[in-house]
C-alpha cells in the first residue's frame, strides 16, 4: 500500500517538521511494515511553469515529426516574451495549456535544462510529459495538456503537486484495513497520539423504496449491498489534477472521471466499488452463485468460464460482474476520450462480500485485483454506505451530476463480535506488567468498546475482522505499547532436554556426507503429481499416494513429497543448466505419506506445555513423515591433473553413499540387484536391512538412473541417486561408539579368485566367504572383477577377494591362514556355485 505523506495530513494534524522517515520509524515501531519512504521530486528544480502554446510550426526534412513551438509562460522567463521550443509530441494544439520547464531547472534523474540547438532551430526549454517529470502512468504517454482555466505561469510544481514523501507498507494479510489511507491515518494517529478525522464520518441518507432494484440471493457471500445513482454527468468531465495525482502516487493509473472517483474513494476508505453505466444495465441487479459453465467477459476483455462457487453480480441478460474480484464488459463505464458514448447516468455498488469466497473466486480464475486484495483481508462492512456517498458527493461535484434521491441498501443481521478478556491476559502474555488502565486505552485507541473491570467485554471494530479471540486483542496491546519495550529474558529450560537420538543421527548423516564431497541442497517439499510419470513410478505404486494442500503457494505443486528425488533432480538440473557440470549433491529431510484414517486436530494449549496425550493426538493427525537421506551425481566424481586421469561418477558412487549413511546409522546394508522405477534396470541396487524378528526390510534404492528419467528431467547422460529411509535404519542400526580393538600381532593376507555365474551378485559370494572364513576373518575386500568368455567360459566372471586374517592373541600359522581360506570358499562354493580359478 502506497500511502503520500500529503494525503495521510489531511486525516491527522502531523507536525509540520515530521518528514516521511519519522513517520515510517512510528509506523514500524506499531507492527506496520513499511519498507521504503520515496522522496518524490526530491531532485527537481524549477523553473518549472504552466505555459500556453502560441504557435505550432512542423519542420520538415527529419526522419520523424518535429514540431517548432512558442508558448507563452507569462513573466516566469523574466522577460514576458514567448518561449521558443522544439518539441517531438504532437499530442497538443495551439491553445493548450502544458507544462513547460525553462533553462536553468533540472528534471528527475540530474537532467540539467539548458537552451540548446537542434533541429536546425534553438530550443529554450522543453514542453513535458509525466513519464519526464517523474509522474508515474496517466495512460497518455504524451505531453501533460492541462485544464483550459489553468492560470499561465503558475508554478507547476506546486499545481502538479510533484514534490511529496511516499510510504511504501507492505500490509499483511490479516491488516486488511491498512490497505487504505483511512486505516494508515489511525495507525499513525495512534502513534502520535493525536485525533483523527475520519473520512468515513458522513452524512449518509437511510435506505427507501425509491432506489435501483436490488435481490441479493446469497446473503452468505453478499452480507450487504448498497447501490446509489447519479444522473446528468457531464461527458466531457475529467478528473481534475488532484485526485488524478493521488491515483498515480498510490500507483494507479487515471481513466475516466467515475472511474477515477471509485479508485480514489476504495483507497481513501478501503470500501472496493464499482460503477455500471445506467443505460447498460438491463432490470434489477442481482447477487447469485454462478451456473455452471457461465461465461462472463470481465473488463480485460477476458471470456471467463465461471465455477459454481463464483459469486456474481447479474440483471436480467444473467452475468455483468465477477463479485469483489472485476466486472464485466457489457456495463463498462466508457473512456473519458470517447465523449459521443460516455457515462452520464451511472449506478454506484457498494458491497461486503465473503472474505473466503473471494479469496477462492480470484485464485481460480487467476486474476487478482485491488478489489479482491482487500475483500481477501477484510473490508469494513460499515463503511460501504459511507463510501457509496462520498463517490456521489464527488461525481456531483466534479461532474456536474445529480444525486437521484432513492438509496438501496440490502443487509443481512449480524451482531457485533465480542472477545472475553481478563484484564491481565495481555500481562500474561507479554510478561510485563500494563495494568488494566492500559489495557483498557489502547484497545478504545483501536475502536473496540470495553466494559468490565477484571473481566473485560470487548466489542471489536467493523474494520478489525482480524480480531477473534482474546491473544489478538492482547497482541494489539503489546504492539502498540512498543515490541521493543518488551524485555529480553532466556527461556528456562528443563535439564535433562538435548538433541534426539534421531536428530543426532541427522546431523551425523549430513557430516558424512559432506566429509564424501557432497553439497546439501535442501528443497521445497511441494511436487506435481506429474512427477511420479517422470519418474517412471507403476501405476499402483505407494509413492503416488500423495497429501493434497489445501490452499497451495503454486498451484502446480499442489502436493507434499513422498520421495527426496524431484527436488534433488531439479537442483542438479539448474546447476548443471548454469554451467556447474560436475555435481555431487545431498538432502536429508522429510517426506510425507496419508494415513489410513484421517482425523482432526485441535489446537493446543498456548499457556503451558501440551501432554504427552495432547502431542499424540496431534502426531495421530499429521501425515506419516519419515525421514530420508538422498543424493545425486553427474560429471566427474574425481577430477582430471598432473595425478593422473579423473573418473566420471557413476552407480557404484551412489551405492557407496548409501554405505556411508548406513555406516552412520550403525545398520549393515544389504547390496543386492534391484528394479525400481526411476533407475537403470541393470545398474540398480536394491538396499535392504535384516529386522529385529530377522525378516529383511528395502530401505531404498541406488544406481544409475533410467534414461528416460534422464531425458523427462533434462539431466546429464548417465546420472545417478540414491534414496533411504533414514528411520528404517535408525531402527534397527547400534551407533553405539564402538573403541577399536588393536592387535599387536600380524595380519595374514590369502587372495582368493572365484569363478562365478554372471547372475551371482557380489554381495551373496562375500556374505558367504565372511560366514565361511569365521572369527579370524577380520576384513575382506573385492579388488578385481574379470569376464573373458574363453578362458572362464560363457556366462561366467572371476571375483578376486583379499581376506585379511588375525588373531588376538597370537602369530597365525600358514595353515591356520589357509584352513580359514579353504572354509570359506568351500562354503561359497556350496552357497553360489564358485570355483576357484586355475
Amino acid at each position: 500500500m502506497r500511502v503520500p505523506l500529503s494525503w495521510l495530513r489531511e486525516y491527522v494534524d502531523l507536525p509540520a517538521t515530521e518528514t516521511g522517515r519519522d513517520v515510517q520509524e512510528k509506523l514500524v515501531s506499531a507492527g506496520l511494515e513499511v519498507e521504503t519512504v520515496e522522496q518524490l521530486g526530491a531532485d527537481l528544480k524549477g523553473p518549472l511553469v504552466v505555459g500556453q502554446v502560441l504557435t505550432i510550426e512542423e519542420l520538415e526534412g527529419f526522419k520523424k515529426p518535429i514540431r517548432f513551438c512558442t508558448v507563452d509562460v507569462g513573466t516566469a522567463n523574466g522577460t514576458g516574451e514567448p518561449q521558443e521550443i522544439v518539441c517531438g509530441a504532437r499530442n497538443f494544439a495551439v491553445g493548450d495549456k502544458v507544462v513547460v520547464v525553462l533553462p536553468g531547472a533540472v528534471l528527475p534523474g540530474n537532467f540539467a535544462i539548458a537552451a540548446r540547438k537542434t533541429y536546425g532551430r534553438t530550443s529554450h526549454g522543453m514542453i513535458c510529459s509525466g513519464d519526464e517529470l517523474g509522474m508515474g502512468d496517466d495512460g497518455s504517454h504524451g505531453i501533460i495538456v492541462l485544464p483550459p482555466e489553468t492560470e499561465v505561469g503558475k508554478d507547476a510544481i506546486e499545481l502538479l503537486e510533484l514534490v511529496d514523501e511516499v510510504l511504501d507498507i507492505a500490509v499483511t494479510a490479516n491488516r486488511g484495513d491498512c490497505l487504505s489511507i483511512r486505516g494508515v491515518a489511525r495507525e499513525t494517529a495512534i502513534a502520535y497520539g493525536l485525533p483523527l478525522r475520519d473520512p468515513a464520518l458522513l452524512d449518509v441518507p437511510g435506505p427507501n423504496a425509491f432506489g435501483y432494484p436490488v435481490q441479493v440471493s446469497d446473503p452468505a457471500g453478499c452480507d450487504r449491498f448498497t447501490a446509489r445513482t447519479v444522473t446528468g454527468l457531464d461527458p466531457e468531465a475529467r478528473s481534475p489534477i488532484w485526485l488524478r495525482r493521488r491515483l498515480q502516487k498510490v500507483g494507479m493509473r487515471p481513466i475516466s472521471l467515475a472511474v477515477d472517483v471509485t479508485n480514489y474513494v476504495m483507497m481513501e476508505l478501503g470500501q472496493p466499488l464499482h460503477a455500471y453505466d445506467r443505460n447498460l444495465v438491463q432490470g434489477t441487479i442481482g447477487v447469485r452463485l454462478a451456473e455452471e459453465g457461465e461465461k462472463l467477459v470481465t473488463l480485460d476483455g477476458v471470456t471467463r468460464t465461471l465455477h459454481a462457487e463464483d459469486l456474481v453480480i447479474t440483471d436480467e441478460r444473467g452475468p455483468i460482474g465477477l463479485a469483489g474480484v472485476m466486472g464485466g464488459a457489457n456495463t463498462e463505464i466508457a473512456d473519458h476520450a470517447d465523449v459521443e458514448n460516455a457515462s452520464t447516468e451511472v449506478v454506484i455498488e457498494a458491497a461486503h462480500f465473503d472474505a473466503v469466497a473471494i479469496a477462492r473466486t480470484a485464485r481460480r480464475h487467476k486474476m487478482s485485483s485491488e478489489a479482491s486484495r482487500r475483500f481477501e483481508r477484510g473490508v469494513d462492512p460499515q463503511a460501504a454506505a459511507a463510501a457509496a456517498q462520498r463517490t456521489v458527493d464527488l461525481l456531483v461535484l466534479l461532474a456536474g451530476g445529480t444525486a437521484e434521491a432513492g438509496v438501496t441498501e440490502v443487509v443481512a443481521a449480524s451482531a457485533p463480535h465480542t472477545i472475553a478478556l481478563p484484564a491481565g491476559h495481555p500481562d500474561k502474555v507479554a510478561g510485563v506488567d500494563y495494568g488494566r488502565e492500559t489495557v483498557v486505552r489502547r484497545l478504545q485507541e483501536i475502536g473496540c468498546d470495553v466494559y468490565g473491570q477484571d473481566e473485560l467485554l470487548v466489542t471489536v471494530p467493523s474494520w478489525r475482522p482480524d480480531l477473534t479471540e482474546p491473544n489478538d486483542l492482547a497482541e494489539e496491546v503489546i504492539r502498540l505499547e512498543g515490541y521493543e519495550n518488551l524485555p529480553s529474558t532466556l527461556p528456562k529450560l528443563p535439564s535433562g532436554r538435548g538433541l534426539t537420538h534421531r536428530q543426532r543421527l541427522h546431523r551425523r548423516v549430513g557430516r558424512a556426507l559432506a566429509g564424501a564431497g557432497y553439497v546439501e541442497a535442501p528443497n521445497y517439499p511441494f511436487i506435481g503429481e506429474q512427477v511420479f510419470d517422470q519418474l517412471g513410478l507403476d501405476a499402483a505404486d505407494p509413492a503416488r499416494r500423495v497429501v493434497k494442500l489445501t490452499n497451495p503457494l503454486n498451484d502446480e505443486e499442489p502436493a507434499l513429497r513422498t520421495s527426496l528425488l524431484p527436488g534433488l533432480l531439479g537442483a542438479l538440473r539448474r546447476n548443471d543448466g548454469r554451467g556447474s557440470h560436475d555435481l555431487a549433491l545431498f538432502e536429508t529431510g522429510l517426506v510425507f505419506h496419508p494415513r489410513e484414517e484421517r482425523r482432526i486436530a485441535v489446537s493446543p494449549p498456548v499457556d503451558r506445555r501440551p501432554s504427552e496425550e495432547e502431542i499424540a493426538t496431534l502426531d495421530a493427525a499429521l501425515p506419516e513423515q519419515p525421514r530420508h537421506a538422498a543424493v545425486v551425481l553427474a560429471g566427474a566424481r574425481e577430477q582430471a591433473g598432473w595425478w593422473g586421469k579423473g573418473r566420471p561418477a557413476d552407480w557404484a558412487d551412489a551405492v557407496e553413499a548409501a554405505r556411508t549413511v548406513a555406516r552412520e546409522a550403525g545398520a549393515e546394508l544389504i547390496v543386492r540387484g534391484g528394479k525400481y522405477g526411476p533407475w537403470h534396470p541393470g545398474r540398480c541396487a536394491e538396499l535392504a536391512v535384516v529386522t529385529a524378528d530377522g525378516t529383511e526390510r528395502i530401505v531404498g534404492h541406488a544406481g544409475e538412473l533410467h534414461p528416460r528419467v534422464v531425458k523427462a528431467f533434462g539431466l546429464p547422460a548417465r546420472t545417478s541417486a540414491a534414496e533411504l529411509n533414514l528411520d528404517a535404519l535408525e531402527e534397527v542400526g547400534d551407533d553405539t561408539p564402538q573403541a577399536p580393538s588393536i592387535s599387536t600381532f600380524p595380519v595374514a593376507t590369502q587372495d582368493v579368485a572365484l569363478v562365478v555365474d554372471k547372475s551371482v551378485p557380489h554381495a551373496d559370494v562375500e556374505a558367504a566367504l565372511r560366514d565361511g572364513a569365521g572369527e579370524l576373518l577380520e576384513a575382506i575386500r573385492l579388488f578385481d572383477v574379470y569376464e573373458n568368455d574363453e578362458q572362464l567360459g560363457a556366462g561366467h566372471k572371476s571375483l578376486a577377494y583379499a581376506l585379511r586374517f588375525r588373531a588376538g592373541d597370537r602369530t597365525l600359522t600358514v595353515d591356520e591362514a589357509s584352513a580359514a581360506r579353504d572354509a570359506a570358499v568351500a562354503l561359497a562354493a556350496e552357497r553360489t556355485g564358485a570355483a576357484l580359478r586355475s
